[in-house]
């Protein structure tokens, strides 16, 4: 097998493709156990480096180091997540009909299986320097199906990508990987050959919806149309009834959202940007209140901050929108916590302007007078990365969260959607424009993005991969003749 280069970090994509398409046989050809072992030297060799890549994150993020530390923690999390899965085998998905000649008509032997797509495109997110980025959650997923990863870095923090894929490289050469297993490129026009080139095989992205869109639309244009598996941004509606907001229990809501929409500068792609409480509870003057004298915050680039003082200010200048907070004279590169608040009858006639999202601290309050007012927004709003539901304990919410299913990837309740706990549970994708496919960039299952499935008709044994042996060598859970079974 060969080994993995620990030259130059950075490469051209020609030269990364033609090494990944050399290393993807290799990889698809090795084990779980394997790959797994691989995951798990990337995790521990990022954990040896957390002091060095924390302050080096810190310096091009202003994130902080309590927040950065704590999301290589996740980041190394998640590779040993996926060293699980691998481990677990449920992930190939295996199934066996043996050959039947007195069914009707007959049928013969067919074997199941996914495989890995190939070498994948990875584009890092600005929001997330470790969890979405260079050794993030596609990066491990891609890995542990078996597919060698290019990652383009994200300008907002070129040198911790440098030094993170220099990481990588290593440990993956170390723990025996192919040479072009992974590699690094940089800039836009690196990132928009990378889509396009013929080896690669899918796309992750976690980014904004107008350059998700740019990149999802390059995909679809190619010879070979290929995946694009995109990230590209969500208002996460919040829904508070009546009967949440009684007694003291409105200023914990304003204090928990003030909270949640402020936490990282608003920077979160599951910041709740609508928040629809009925009219006349005087909830948007809680949540001013409780956001009041929040410190405005440094912001992950220039371009981030004019977009969302642009934004921000485009709503509340709209006619029929008030702003409770914000609106001061903005700090350089930072974002203002603001909070707006109008009226259901506003948005319906404006949904575009709206239910827009505004990347940063801001949310808008939408007061509705009733529950048809209250269905007719949700039914303008997009598709989003969550929904959330505030309601009494004993509240018959079953037509709310109804109409809240399909709006959303995943649904909360009686607490706040920033913050998303990796697992073999989780969700983290929406319809149109959250995702642009059915698919999770968070936990266990975002690995089925770099497989696809492959049957073998009346296939000798010693062509078949070793999952689909008959002895069942790697202890897979398998479904035989219709019947799931399970190693011993």
């Amino acid at each position: 097998m060969m080994t993995t280069s620990t030259t130059n970090a950075t490469m051209t994509v020609d030269e990364a493709a033609s090494l990944a398409a050399a290393a993807a046989p290799h990889l698809a050809a090795s084990s779980p156990s394997t790959r797994a072992a691989w995951l798990e030297a990337v995790a521990d060799a990022l954990d040896r480096r957390v002091t060095e890549l924390v302050a080096l994150a810190d310096e091009e993020s202003h994130l902080g180091t309590t927040r950065l530390t704590g999301e290589v923690a996740r980041t190394t999390g998640q590779l040993r997540l996926f060293a699980a899965v691998l481990g677990d085998g449920a992930f190939l998905e295996v199934v066996i009909d043996h050959a039947d000649a007195a069914a009707t008509p007959p049928k013969p032997e067919l074997r199941r299986m996914l495989r890995p797509t190939g070498p994948v495109a990875v584009f890092s997110a600005s929001n997330f320097p470790f969890a979405f980025s260079v050794a993030g959650g596609d990066t491990a997923s891609a890995l542990a199906a078996g597919c060698p990863v290019i990652v383009k870095a994200h300008s907002a923090h070129p040198r911790l990508s440098r030094l993170t894929a220099e990481i990588v490289i290593e440990a993956l050469h170390d723990a025996g990987a192919p040479e072009g297993s992974f590699a690094l490129v940089e800039g836009r026009d690196q990132g928009t050959a990378l889509v396009q080139h013929p080896a690669i095989t899918a796309v992750g992205f976690t980014g904004s919806l107008a350059g998700g869109r740019a990149l999802f639309d390059l995909a679809s244009r190619r010879p070979a149309p290929i995946p694009f598996y995109g990230e590209l941004g969500s208002t996460n509606p919040v829904v508070i009834t009546a009967a949440a907001l009684q007694g003291d229990r409105a200023a914990v809501l304003a204090r928990g959202l003030a909270g949640s929409f402020t936490l990282g500068v608003g920077q979160f792609c599951t910041n709740p940007g609508l928040v629809l409480v009925p009219a006349g509870s005087g909830f948007a003057e809680l949540v001013a209140e409780a956001a009041n004298g929040t410190a405005a915050g440094r912001m992950l680039t220039p371009g981030i901050a004019d977009a969302y003082q642009s934004g921000a200010a485009r709503a509340a200048a709209h006619p029929g929108v008030r702003t409770l907070l914000g609106g001061d004279a903005e700090a350089p590169q930072s974002g203002v916590a603001t909070v707006l608040a109008t009226t259901a009858a506003t948005v319906l006639e404006d949904p575009e302007v709206l239910l827009e999202e505004i990347f940063g601290p801001a949310t808008l309050i939408i007061e509705y007078a009733d529950e048809s007012e209250l269905h007719a927004v949700l039914a303008a709003v997009g598709g989003a990365l969550t929904a959330t539901v505030h309601a009494a304990p004993d509240e018959d919410v079953t037509e709310l969260v109804s109409r809240l299913e399909p709006l959303a990837g995943r649904v909360l309740f009686g607490g706040w959607p920033t913050g998303v706990a990796v697992g073999w549970a989780q969700h983290h994708g929406g319809p149109w424009p959250a995702t642009t496919s059915l698919h999770t960039s968070v936990g266990a299952t975002a690995v089925r993005r770099f497989q696809r499935p492959i049957v073998y008709q009346d296939t000798p044994e010693r062509v078949l991969p070793e999952a689909l042996h008959e002895s069942n060598p790697l202890r897979l859970p398998r479904r035989i003749d219709g019947v799931l079974e399970l190693p011993a």
